[in-house]
C-alpha cells in the first residue's frame, strides 16, 4: 500500500517510490518507482528513445508502442523549425502530429543551437544564431523555449540551460554557464504557461567540478521543479569523471523526485548510472547504430554486416522477445541474421528491423533492472550483466569497477 511518505505530487506529475536496493552489505542507490504523467504511467528506471522530429527513424508509432515505450523524446529545436510553432498550435501539439498517445519529453533546443549551428553565441538574453534556412540572425530565449514547448504539448519540458562541454578548461566560463542556467530557470518558470498539464524540469550544470555541481544542485532544488536533470555530460569526459558527477549530484537530490541524466544510452552506462541513483535516460545511439548494421545484445554489439552472418539463420539475438527476433510461431517476424546481413548495405529494411530490436533491447534492459530492484537482487543482476557482456573479468572497464565499488558492488570478487 502506498503511503504519503513515498509519494511526491505536483499538478501534472505523481512520483511514487516503490523499492530501493537494500541487500545487506551491498546497498546501492538504485531505485524503482512509478511516474504518472498526463499521458499515462511510466515505470522507472527507464530509457527514452529519441524521436527527434516527432518520429524515430525507421519505426512507426505503433511499433514503438509495441516495444513497451511509454515516454519518448522530441527535439524542440527541430520541431520549432518544422513544422513550426504556428502549425503545432493549429494541430494541437506533437502528440497529435505523430499519432502518439503516450508521454513525450522535449529538450529545450539550446544544445542543438550550440552543437549544430555555426556562429552560435550565448549571451544573457539567450542563444544567438544564424537561421539554417536563410542566414538571418535569430535568438532563442528561455521565454521562447517555453513558448515552443508549450505549443508542442510535451508532458515533460526542459529548461533552457547554458551548455558547455565538460572538458572545457575555462573554469570562469563554466561558472558563468552554471549561474546563468539558474537565472534562466527562473525565467523559464515565469514564462511557463501550462504548469497544470506540463512539467518543467531543471538541469544541473557545473562541468566536472563537484563543488560547482553541488552548488548548482542547491540552487536548482530551491526552485522546486517537479523533476531534476543532470546535464552537460556525455561530452567526451572520462567515464570515471562522469560517474563522480552523477554520484555527487544524486547524493543531494530528494528521494521523491525523478532524476534524469541526459544523453546516456550505452547499456553498461545505464546499469552503472542506475546503481548511482539515476532514474531516466535518453540517447540517439541505439537507433543511430542500427543504421550502421549494428545489433545491441546482452553479449555486446554485433555488426550484422560482417560476412560471417551471411549464412546465419538464427534470430538477431537468441532468446530476445522483440517482434523481429520472435519466431512466426510465437507471433513475431522470425527475422534471421542472414536476412538482415543481405539487406544491411543496400536496403532500409535492415535499419528498420535493427531499430526495432535495439529499442526493445534498451527498454527490456531497464525492465530487467527494475525487476531486480523490486526483488532486491540488483547487485547480483549487475554482476550477471557484466559477466554476459565481457568474456573475462580482466576485460571489465576500470571506470565501471570503480564506480560500482563505490556503491558496494564488487565486480571482481567471486
Amino acid at each position: 500500500m502506498a503511503s504519503s511518505s513515498n509519494i511526491y505530487k505536483s499538478p501534472a506529475l505523481t512520483h511514487e517510490l516503490v523499492a530501493k536496493c537494500s541487500v545487506s552489505l551491498t546497498t546501492t542507490r538504485a531505485r524503482a518507482s512509478i511516474l504518472t504523467l498526463p499521458h499515462g504511467v511510466v515505470q522507472l528506471p527507464m530509457f527514452m528513445p529519441v524521436a527527434t522530429q516527432a518520429s524515430l527513424k525507421g519505426i512507426t508509432p505503433e511499433q514503438l508502442e509495441e516495444t513497451g515505450c511509454r515516454l519518448c523524446l522530441n527535439n524542440t529545436y527541430h520541431l520549432g523549425l518544422k513544422p513550426g510553432q504556428e502549425v503545432l498550435d493549429a494541430i494541437g501539439g506533437a502528440h497529435k502530429l505523430q499519432g502518439w498517445n503516450h508521454n513525450i519529453l522535449t529538450d529545450s533546443g539550446g544544445f542543438q543551437m550550440v552543437s549544430l549551428l555555426k556562429l552560435a553565441t550565448i549571451t544573457e538574453k539567450g542563444v544567438e544564431f544564424l537561421s539554417p534556412h536563410d542566414g538571418t540572425p535569430m535568438l532563442l530565449t528561455p521565454e521562447h523555449s517555453m513558448s515552443l514547448q508549450n505549443s508542442i504539448g510535451s508532458d515533460i519540458m526542459m529548461q533552457l540551460d547554458d551548455v558547455l562541454v565538460t572538458t572545457s578548461p575555462d573554469k570562469a566560463r563554466m561558472r558563468e554557464a552554471m549561474e546563468r542556467s539558474v537565472r534562466w530557470l527562473d525565467r523559464c518558470i515565469a514564462a511557463h504557461k501550462k504548469p497544470e498539464s506540463q512539467n518543467l524540469f531543471c538541469i544541473i550544470q557545473g562541468g566536472l567540478d563537484l563543488d560547482m555541481r553541488r552548488e548548482c544542485c542547491r540552487e536548482m532544488l530551491a526552485r522546486d521543479t517537479p523533476g531534476i536533470a543532470i546535464g552537460g555530460l556525455s561530452g567526451g569526459e572520462a567515464k570515471a569523471d562522469y560517474c563522480r558527477v552523477v554520484a555527487a549530484c544524486t547524493e543531494l537530490l530528494p528521494d521523491l523526485k525523478p532524476r534524469y541524466v541526459m544523453g546516456i544510452g550505452y547499456p553498461e552506462d545505464l546499469v552503472v548510472s542506475v546503481a548511482l541513483g539515476a532514474d531516466m535516460f535518453d540517447c540517439v545511439w541505439p537507433t543511430r547504430t542500427a543504421r550502421f548494421g549494428n545489433a545491441v545484445t546482452k553479449h555486446g554489439v554485433l555488426n550484422i554486416r560482417n560476412k560471417k552472418f551471411a549464412t546465419d539463420f538464427g534470430p538477431v539475438e537468441e532468446g530476445c522477445n522483440c517482434m523481429v527476433c520472435k519466431s512466426t510461431a510465437e507471433g513475431g517476424m522470425g527475422v534471421t541474421r542472414a536476412f538482415v546481413h543481405h539487406n544491411a548495405s543496400k536496403e532500409t529494411v535492415a535499419a528498420h528491423l535493427l531499430t526495432i530490436h535495439n529499442v526493445y533491447y534498451q527498454l527490456n534492459l531497464m525492465r530487467q533492472i527494475r525487476e531486480a530492484i523490486m526483488e532486491d537482487r540488483f547487485p547480483a543482476f549487475v554482476r550477471q550483466f557484466f559477466a554476459w557482456l565481457y568474456a573475462d573479468k580482466t576485460e571489465y572497464p576500470e571506470w565501471a569497477v570503480g564506480a560500482l565499488k563505490g556503491v558496494n558492488i564488487d565486480l571482481t570478487s567471486e
